[in-house]
C-alpha cells in the first residue's frame, strides 16, 4: 500500500494573483481523491479597503466550516526569480550557508534587499531556491494583515507544481514539460537530467516549449501537457470549475493541505506566518495513523529478518574493511607512481622534440634563407627572417611532420632584393 497516499488528509486555501483580483481556492484532501470545495474571486483587491474585502474572504471560509485554515499565498510568477543549485555532498545544517555563499549571482536585483526560501528536492542533490524583493513580499503580507487574512506561507508556482503533482498521484515517468498561457508562457517541467525546470517566457507556446525540452534534454518530438495534466484530478468540484484555468492555484491548495508530503519554500518572514487549527482533523487523523501502524505491523516479520541479515553482513563487511582500505592506499600509490613516471617520460621526450622540430627548420630555410629571431614553445614556433620568396614557406612548413596550420603573423615585406617574413605554426605530435 501506498503510505504516502494513506496520509493525504488535510484540507488547504490558496491564494492566487489573476490580473488584478485575488482568486482563493479551497481544497479537502482524502485518501480516496481530493475535492474541491469551491473557489472565490476578489475584485481588484488592492483598490478596495483591505477590511471590506478580508471580511468577505473570512466569510467565504466560514461558509465551508474551514474559518481556521491559513493560505498559502503564491507569489506572481514574475516577481520571483527561481533558482536550482546541484549541491552534492553538503550536508543539511550546511546548505543555508553554501546557499548564501552565492546568493549574489542568482538574481537581478542588485543592493536591494530580498527575500529567499529554499527546499532540496527528495533524493537528489538538487536544491530549489526562490528569490523575491523584500519590499514586494512585506507589501503583500502588510495587506493581508490589514484584511485579517491568516498567512502561512508565501510560495511560488514551481514549488507549489512539485508537490501538488506527487499528491495522490505520481509525475509522468521518463521527465515532462508542460505549459500554459499564450505570448508570456509559463512552462514547468522535470527530467532525469534536470529534475526541475520553471520559467516564463514572452513567446509563442510553440516556441517556449521547444526552449524547455532543450533545457530538460528530452526528445524534440515530445508533446507538451496542460499543467491541470501533471496534477491529481479532483473528484468532486463546484460548478463553473476551471482546473485549467486554475492549475496554480490547485496544486497549490493541495500543497497546503498536505505540507508533509512535498517540499515547501515560504518566502514569508516568521513575523507575519500565521498557523490554522488543526483540531478538526485529529479523529480523521487519529484513524490514518491507526491504520498505518496496522500496515506496518503486518510487515514486521519479514523486516525483522531483513534485518538480521543486514547485520550479518555489515559484520562481515567490518571484518574487511580494513584489507579493503589496505588495497585500495595500494592501487592509490600504483596510480599516482605511474602518473609520475608518465611525467618524468614526457620531460624526457622535450629536449629531443625541440632539437627535431629545429633540425626541420633548418632544412625549410636553406640559405641563402636566414632567420633573424626564432621562439619555440611547447604549442607554436615564430620565426622571422629572409627569403628570396616567402609565400612557399607555409607549405614546406607544413609538408614537414613536425609543423601545421603555418601562417603568416603580418604582411610580407621586402628588404632590397630579399622578402622579409614573420611566420606562426603549430607544432605537431609534442608531449605535454
Amino acid at each position: 500500500m501506498d503510505i504516502r497516499k494513506l496520509i493525504a488528509v488535510g484540507a488547504g486555501v490558496s491564494l492566487e494573483v489573476s490580473g488584478q483580483d485575488l482568486v482563493a481556492t479551497v481544497v479537502r484532501v482524502r485518501p480516496g481523491g481530493a475535492r474541491v470545495l469551491d473557489q472565490a474571486v476578489f475584485e481588484r483587491f488592492l483598490e478596495r479597503p483591505a477590511a471590506e474585502w478580508g471580511a468577505d474572504y473570512q466569510a467565504f471560509l466560514k461558509r465551508l466550516g474551514l474559518a481556521h485554515l491559513a493560505a498559502t499565498f503564491l507569489l506572481p510568477r514574475s516577481e520571483v526569480i527561481v533558482r536550482q543549485l546541484a549541491l552534492p555532498g553538503v550536508a543539511p545544517q550546511d546548505l543555508e550557508a553554501a546557499i548564501a555563499l552565492q546568493l549574489d549571482g542568482l538574481h537581478p536585483y542588485g543592493e536591494d534587499e530580498v527575500v529567499t526560501a529554499w527546499s532540496r528536492l527528495p533524493g537528489t542533490p538538487v536544491v530549489l531556491v526562490g528569490i523575491a524583493r523584500k519590499d514586494l513580499v512585506e507589501r503583500y503580507a502588510q495587506v493581508f494583515l490589514e484584511a485579517g487574512v491568516k498567512a502561512a506561507a508565501f510560495s511560488f508556482s514551481a514549488a507549489a507544481l512539485y508537490t501538488g503533482a506527487r499528491i495522490l498521484s505520481s509525475p509522468p515517468a521518463g521527465g515532462f514539460v508542460a505549459a500554459t498561457g499564450n505570448g508570456q508562457v509559463e512552462l514547468y517541467g522535470e527530467s532525469q537530467d534536470r529534475p526541475i525546470f520553471s520559467a516564463v517566457v514572452e513567446m509563442n507556446p510553440e516556441r517556449a516549449v521547444a526552449l524547455a525540452l532543450s533545457e530538460l534534454r528530452l526528445p524534440p518530438e515530445t508533446e507538451a501537457r496542460p499543467l491541470a495534466g501533471i496534477l491529481p484530478q479532483p473528484v468532486k468540484a463546484p460548478e463553473g470549475f476551471d482546473l485549467s484555468r486554475s492549475a496554480v492555484g490547485y496544486a497549490a491548495a493541495l500543497a497546503s493541505a498536505c505540507p508533509w508530503l512535498g517540499i515547501r519554500p515560504n518566502l514569508l518572514p516568521p513575523q507575519y506566518r500565521a498557523s490554522g487549527s488543526r483540531a478538526l482533523v485529529v479523529p480523521t487523523l487519529a484513524l490514518a495513523l491507526l491504520l498505518v501502524a496496522l500496515v506496518v505491523a503486518a510487515a514486521a516479520q519479514p523486516e525483522i529478518a531483513r534485518r538480521r541479515q543486514l547485520a550479518m553482513l555489515e559484520a562481515e563487511i567490518m571484518k574487511l574493511e580494513p584489507q579493503a582500505q589496505r588495497l585500495e592506499a595500494l592501487r592509490k600509490r600504483i596510480q599516482k607512481e605511474q602518473e609520475q613516471i608518465l611525467l618524468l617520460d614526457a620531460f624526457r621526450n622535450r629536449t629531443r622534440e625541440d632539437l627535431d622540430a629545429l633540425n626541420a627548420l633548418t632544412r625549410v630555410l636553406a640559405p641563402p634563407a636566414w632567420a633573424n629571431s626564432l621562439e619555440i614553445t611547447r604549442e607554436a614556433v615564430v620565426i622571422s627572417g629572409e627569403i628570396d620568396q616567402a609565400a612557399p614557406l607555409l607549405k614546406a612548413l607544413d609538408e614537414t611532420p613536425y609543423f601545421r596550420n603555418s601562417e603568416f603573423v603580418g604582411p610580407v615585406g621586402r628588404s632590397g632584393a630579399k622578402e622579409t617574413f614573420r611566420i606562426r605554426a603549430l607544432r605537431e605530435g609534442v608531449g605535454p
